[in-house]
């Protein structure tokens, strides 16, 4: 499949279904297609990784097979798992009946795809239709996690014991996102592209908010970009993201507020900061009154 005929494709049909970007992302975004390789997206949070993923799913009409990285994620709940209490069933139906040679059983028919229960790593590998693979948030797994992804992102194959080895049918979009937590292995970056995501230019972000919430006008819109701007200079637990950016411009809107003045930031403060610390943090450094 031809994911994306050039770059300027690329950025034509990710803003058609709402993702705006810049020159470097659309180019890298090609080039994972055209080169059939993992992108790598490392960046702080919210600042558009996982919905960039998302975008080139919807701007291509694939699927999208999401894995959800956690600590203590391994390969049962990754990649494959055998269904033991239906294997069990199945053997304990084989000895009820003087006929069945158990062995038989054990080598030949409980390790069979009827038993496997697929994860999402094999999930994609095994898919014919055009599907992107997100992994989200890889640094919130260990470095034998990375281990196991080296054989997909390599070879786009899975190897089993039991059935040996599964490879692709059709390539997935692959994605790996990173929030840089901790540093990725070298033999993991070194399969992938890479591509730094950061918070956007003022511009960039308020044409972002404004395509999101087309009822802002473009000077509360400015004022807004300019404030989360200040914010995201403080030293807070969890700086804005472009997220937070969009819900308090829909804030805004829903309660009318025409004017970003500091009682309508200190009244809504809430919906772009989510820690008690930082929005005193804000208010103390910002200079806001307090009711």
């Amino acid at each position: 499949m031809t994911w994306f005929s050039s770059p300027t494709d690329a950025t034509r049909r990710l803003a058609d279904v709402g993702y705006l970007t810049d020159d470097a992302t659309a180019t890298i975004g090609y080039l994972a297609g055209a080169l059939g390789k993992p992108l790598l997206i490392e960046g702080p949070a919210g600042v558009g990784k996982t919905e960039l993923a998302k975008a080139v799913t919807a701007a291509c009409g694939a699927d999208l097979v999401r894995l959800q990285c956690y600590e203590g994620l391994d390969e049962a709940r990754a990649l494959y798992e055998w269904n033991y209490k239906k294997q069990l069933l199945r053997i304990q139906a084989a000895a009820s009946d003087d006929s069945t040679d158990i062995g038989n059983v054990w080598d030949d028919e409980i390790f069979t795809e009827e038993f496997l229960l697929t994860r999402p790593l094999l999930t994609a590998i095994r898919r014919t239709e055009p599907t992107v693979l997100l992994v989200d948030e890889v640094d919130k797994t260990d470095v034998e996690f990375e281990g196991l992804l080296l054989e997909i992102l390599s070879d786009f194959q899975v190897t089993i014991p039991e059935l040996g080895t599964i490879a692709a049918a059709a390539r997935p979009f692959v994605v790996l996102t990173s929030n840089a937590t901790r540093e990725l292995s070298e033999a993991l970056k070194r399969r992938c592209l890479y591509l730094h995501l950061d918070y956007p230019e003022a511009d960039r972000e308020r044409e972002i908010i404004t395509s999101k919430v087309p009822d802002l006008d473009q000077r509360l819109a400015t004022q807004l970009v300019d404030v989360v701007a200040r914010l995201r200079e403080l030293e807070l637990k969890k700086a804005p993201s472009i997220a937070e950016s969009i819900d308090w411009a829909r804030t805004l809107i829903a309660l009318e507020i025409r004017d970003l003045d500091n009682d309508a930031i200190t009244s809504t403060l809430g919906a772009v900061l989510k820690h008690a610390s930082d929005a005193e943090r804000a208010i103390r450094e910002l200079r806001l009154r307090t009711r």
